[in-house]
């Protein structure tokens, strides 16, 4: 039995936009690298990032490549989940090159887009980003949710005609 697992799910920040290509056969290619951060630091107290080179394609289900093009930027923190793959081509000099990278199967993007131009700004700050993508999505004004005619003045519902609202159980009638 051969068993074997390939599989890269990293966070990190993109270096830069997301470069588009197309193939000769018209396929698009979007390549980037994410600096993803590591959990340890250096003898001088800086944190320290692996610089990771990822390829997202477009195929005949989805825009992958397009969309993340489209709506990440240099600075957008984003998740990615692939495999890491190797490949190798000729240069125009005729020197053979090795290519590792992942192969990004699925992306989310995981900053608002201000927090991205404020990360690429120098502007960053973690937690007023945060708050922000919060009252995003707090209800603007004095919002109330609209009732239902089935409901009583007290948000219960109204008891049908005839039935009262209290249920004669023992303890007999318990499972447990």
């Amino acid at each position: 039995m051969s068993a074997s697992m390939n599989v890269a799910v990293l966070i990190g920040r993109l270096t830069k936009d997301v470069d588009l290509r197309t193939t000769p056969n018209g396929t698009t290619v979007g390549t980037f690298t994410l600096a993803v951060d590591r959990t340890t630091k250096d003898q001088n107290g800086n944190r320290q990032a692996d610089f990771i080179k990822c390829a997202v394609w477009n195929n005949k289900y989805s825009k992958m490549a397009e969309n993340l093009a489209t709506y990440a930027h240099k600075g957008s923190l984003i998740g990615v989940q692939g495999r890491i793959q190797t490949r190798n081509y000729e240069d125009k000099d005729g020197k053979r090159v090795y290519v590792t990278e992942v192969r990004v199967d699925r992306f989310d993007l995981l900053d608002t887009r201000q927090a991205a131009n404020d990360y690429q700004q120098g502007q960053y700050n973690g937690q007023q980003a945060r708050d922000n993508y919060q009252q995003g999505n707090q209800p603007q004004g004095n919002y109330q949710a609209p009732q239902a005619a089935n409901f009583g003045s007290q948000g219960q519902f109204a008891e049908p005609a005839g039935q009262s609202n209290t249920i004669d159980v023992s303890n007999d009638d318990l499972p447990f």
